[in-house]
């Protein structure tokens, strides 16, 4: 198992991501790095059913290409009206190459097509309709190729989807995703506090704990 004085690839190029991950490593004497500091490591097709499937495959493609140990993480929106979709390809809801706002209007789109909604019992903000329960969900993947052992953990947090997007904030379809707890949607929301309760915030401190 990766430790003390051990260095840690993340399967990604999103430096926002890296930063997160080493200061939760670097607490055990880990270094971290990601895939901007590699050469020649190919789009991973994302051929899983499950986000857990998903992260294994990126994990495991790039380790065994590097020889290093690595993480790799899977996230996305699951909404109940929706039989869980977008799942696995709320990145690519609207399609290909898709932006945010995209994937957003697709979203609204697919639940005002449906005939009936769901009753939801909580009461969402002034001036605005909750359509379904959802969660985000976040699943992360530890490989370490010299002994094929994956360390796994996943992370959630529940919430609704609203009729119309709140806050400038966050990114994905956080504008859409109510938190009753807080009274506010994702978009809204402080980093910090984000951070606090987010699916993958609470995967990553599971893992941690693992490791530990």
């Amino acid at each position: 198992m990766i430790g003390q004085g051990d260095t840690l690839l993340i399967a990604t190029r999103n430096a926002g991501k890296t930063k997160e991950f080493a200061e939760a490593f670097g607490a055990l004497g880990i270094t971290v790095m990601d895939l901007r500091e590699v050469d020649s490591i190919p789009e991973i097709e994302e051929t899983g059913v499950t986000f857990a499937e998903n992260a294994l495959i990126k994990a495991k493609t790039v380790a065994d290409l590097t020889g290093l140990p690595v993480l790799a993480d899977d996230s996305g929106l699951c909404v109940d009206a929706l039989g869980g979709d977008p799942g696995v390809y709320s990145a690519r809801y609207a399609g290909a190459g898709a932006k945010d706002a995209d994937n957003n209007a697709k979203l609204l789109s697919e639940l005002a097509a449906l005939p009936e909604l769901p009753v939801v019992e909580a009461e969402g903000p002034q001036g605005k309709k909750l359509l379904s329960s959802a969660r985000f969900v976040a699943s992360l993947v530890l490989y370490e190729p010299s002994t094929g052992e994956k360390t796994t953990a996943e992370g959630a947090v529940e919430g609704y989807i609203m009729d119309s997007a709140s806050g400038e904030g966050g990114f994905g379809y956080d504008p859409l995703f109510y938190v009753p707890e807080f009274g506010l949607s994702m978009a809204e929301m402080s980093v910090a506090r984000k951070n606090e309760i987010s699916h993958r915030g609470k995967a990553l401190r599971l893992l941690l704990e693992k490791l530990r």
